[in-house]
C-alpha cells in the first residue's frame, strides 16, 4: 500500500510541475523557431534586394559575382543560427572576391578577361585588396554594422536555447526521499484517519513544496538575471530596427563601394600594375624591392578605358545611387503585420510572467483545490483550524528551518545547471557590456502593433529611405552596440571629394609625382603665366 502512496503521488507532483512548466517551455521553443524564421526571411530579402542591384546597375559584374553573393549570405546565416563564423571575415572575404571582378568588368574593362581571372593574377588582387583598399571604408562600415547587429540576433537564439536546456533539466528533476515521504503524508495521511476530503493547510503545503525544490528554487537569481539579458538582448536587435537595418544596408554599402572604386579607378589601376604587373600579365614579385611608399595621389596620367556601355556614366553615379537609396523600403510595409519588432514585442509581453517562475513554482503547486485556507485543514497530524508551523522560504539556505522536509544537500544535477546559466550570463554580458544602455519600448501592451500605429509608417512618416538629407538623418543615429553606424547621405567622404583618392600602400614602388600636389601645381601655373608673358 505505502509503495503504491509513494508511486502515485511521486507521478502526481511532477506531474504538475510539467504542466506550467509547458508553457514557458512552448514560449521560449516556439520564439526560438520564429526569430530564426524571420531572420532568414531578412537574409533572403536582402539577398534579393544586392543580387537585383548588381544585375540592374552593374550587368557585367552580377553573373560572376553570384556565388560570391550566395557565399555571404549563406555564411551570414550560419552566424545566426549560432556558428562559428566571424561576420568580419566574412565580408572582408567577400570583397576580396569581388575585387577582381570590379577591375577587369568596371575599371578597366578592356583587359583580357581570361589573364585576369587565372589563378595567379586572381589570388593576387585577392590578396592586395586591404592594402589597396579600392573600396574605401565601406567594407569596413559594413563589417562593423552587420557583426553589431546581428550579434544581438545570434546570442539571443543562443541564449532562448539555454534556456530551453535548464528547462529541460528542471522537468526531469528527481524528488528525494524526505520529499516523497512528506508528499505521502501531506496527501493520504489524512485518508488513514478517515478524513478523506480534507485538505492540506497552505502553510504546510508551502513547506512540503518548498522543501522538495529547494535546489530549483537556487535558480531563481540566474533565471532573474537570465531573463532580464533576454529583454536587453530584444531591445538592443529589434528597438531601432538594427537588425533589419543592417541587412537591408548591404545592397547600399556594395553599391557605394563599386561607385568608390570606379570614382578612384585611375589610382587603383596604377597600384595593381606596380605590385601585381597586369598591364604587361607578368606579375612583379610580392617581396619589397626598395623602401616602402605610402602614396595617396594619382600616380598614372594615362586616360581611363572607356566603360561598357551597360555601365552608367560618372555623372550618372550620384543619380544612380540616389535612386538605389530610394528603391527600397527599411521597414515592412503596413500589410506585413510579422514583422521583426512585432514578433519581439509579443515575446517580451509573454516573457514578463516568468521572470520569477522558479521562485513562484513551489506556490502555484499549492494554490487551487490542492489546499484550504479556512478552518479545517490538515497540518500532517491532525485537523486544525489554521496551519501553526513555522513556513520558511525559498532556496537551500532556508531549508534548514523547515520543519516538514529535512533537506541534507543540493542536487547536483541541478547545481551544475545554475553554474552553466550564471557563466552564460556573465559571458553575454562580457559580450556585450552595453547592453543595460538600451531603453526599453515604454507601452509593451499598447497596442502598437496594430495598424496605423508607431509600428508601421508609410514613406510620408520618414520610414523609407531616400537620397534626402532630411529623411536620412533619422535613421542613422550615433552607433551603439547592435545599431548601424551613421553614414551621410550621398556615399561619406568618398562622394563629397571623389578627387582624393585613397591611401594604399605600394610595395616596390617610386615616390609620387609632385605635379599632384597644391604647391607644385601653384609653381606649374606661375611658370605658365611667366612663358605666356615673355613670349
Amino acid at each position: 500500500m505505502e509503495e503504491s502512496y509513494t508511486f502515485a503521488v511521486r507521478r502526481e507532483t511532477l506531474h504538475n510541475i510539467h504542466s506550467y512548466s509547458y508553457e514557458l517551455e512552448h514560449l521560449l521553443s516556439g520564439h526560438s523557431d520564429a526569430f530564426q524564421d524571420m531572420f532568414q526571411y531578412l537574409l533572403s530579402f536582402s539577398q534579393g534586394h544586392l543580387s537585383s542591384m548588381l544585375e540592374g546597375t552593374y550587368t557585367s559584374v552580377s553573373r560572376h559575382a553570384l556565388p560570391h553573393v550566395n557565399q555571404l549570405f549563406s555564411s551570414l546565416s550560419l552566424y545566426l543560427r549560432g556558428a562559428n563564423v566571424s561576420v568580419e571575415a566574412t565580408v572582408h572575404q567577400f570583397f576580396n572576391n569581388l575585387f577582381p571582378l570590379v577591375y577587369t568588368k568596371l575599371i578597366n574593362p578592356g583587359i583580357d578577361g581570361s589573364m585576369m581571372m587565372g589563378n595567379e593574377m586572381g589570388d593576387c588582387l585577392r590578396m592586395i585588396r586591404q592594402d589597396v583598399n579600392p573600396f574605401g571604408p565601406h567594407p569596413a562600415v559594413m563589417a562593423q554594422e552587420l557583426a553589431g547587429a546581428l550579434g544581438a540576433g545570434r546570442q539571443l537564439g543562443l541564449a532562448l536555447e539555454e534556456g530551453l536546456e535548464v528547462m529541460n533539466a528542471t522537468e526531469h528533476v528527481s524528488l528525494s526521499k524526505e520529499c516523497v515521504k512528506g508528499l505521502v503524508k501531506m496527501v493520504y495521511c489524512s485518508h488513514c484517519s478517515g478524513y478523506t476530503l480534507i485538505k492540506p493547510c497552505v502553510g504546510y503545503c508551502l513547506n512540503i513544496m518548498r522543501g522538495c525544490l529547494a535546489s530549483v528554487s537556487e535558480l531563481d537569481q540566474p533565471w532573474r538575471r537570465y531573463t532580464s539579458l533576454l529583454e536587453q538582448l530584444t531591445h538592443t536587435m529589434a528597438g531601432h530596427h538594427s537588425l533589419e537595418l543592417a541587412l537591408l544596408g548591404v545592397g547600399g554599402h556594395v553599391n557605394e563601394a563599386l561607385l568608390y572604386a570606379q570614382l578612384h579607378g585611375p589610382l587603383i589601376t596604377a597600384t595593381v600594375d606596380k605590385v601585381c604587373g597586369l598591364t604587361t600579365g607578368e606579375p612583379t614579385s610580392m617581396q619589397p624591392t626598395s623602401s616602402e611608399v605610402t602614396t595617396s595621389t594619382v600616380t598614372s596620367s594615362s586616360p581611363r578605358p572607356s566603360a561598357a556601355s551597360s555601365e552608367p556614366l560618372p555623372e550618372q553615379w550620384p543619380r544612380q545611387l540616389a535612386h538605389m537609396r530610394s528603391s527600397f523600403p527599411l521597414k515592412p510595409s503596413k500589410n506585413n503585420k510579422h514583422s521583426l519588432r512585432t514578433l519581439s514585442r509579443e515575446f517580451l509581453l509573454y516573457l514578463q510572467r516568468y521572470k520569477s517562475f522558479f521562485a513562484a513554482l513551489p506556490e502555484m503547486l499549492c494554490e487551487g483545490d490542492n489546499v484550504v485556507d479556512d478552518s479545517h485543514c490538515w497540518s500532517g497530524d491532525s485537523v486544525v483550524e489554521s496551519y501553526s508551523g513555522r513556513v520558511v522560504g525559498n532556496g537551500l539556505h532556508a531549508q534548514r528551518r523547515n520543519p516538514e522536509v529535512k533537506v541534507r544537500s543540493p542536487n547536483p544535477t541541478l547545481a551544475d545547471v545554475k553554474e552553466r546559466l550564471e557563466r552564460f550570463n556573465q559571458e553575454t554580458q562580457e559580450r556585450f557590456p552595453k547592453l543595460g544602455q538600451m531603453e526599453a519600448w515604454e507601452e509593451l501592451g499598447s497596442g502598437e502593433t496594430e495598424e496605423g500605429s508607431s509600428t508601421d509608417c508609410d514613406d510620408e512618416d520618414g520610414c523609407q529611405a531616400s537620397g534626402d538629407s532630411q529623411s536620412q538623418t533619422s535613421h542613422t543615429e550615433a552607433p551603439s552596440e547592435g545599431k548601424p553606424i551613421a553614414r551621410k547621405p550621398g556615399g561619406d567622404s568618398a562622394r563629397e571629394n571623389p578627387s582624393r583618392p585613397p591611401s594604399v600602400k605600394v610595395i616596390g614602388g617610386s615616390p609620387s609625382a609632385n605635379w599632384a600636389r597644391p604647391w607644385s601645381l601653384a609653381l606649374l601655373f606661375a611658370a605658365l603665366c611667366l612663358q605666356w608673358t615673355l613670349f
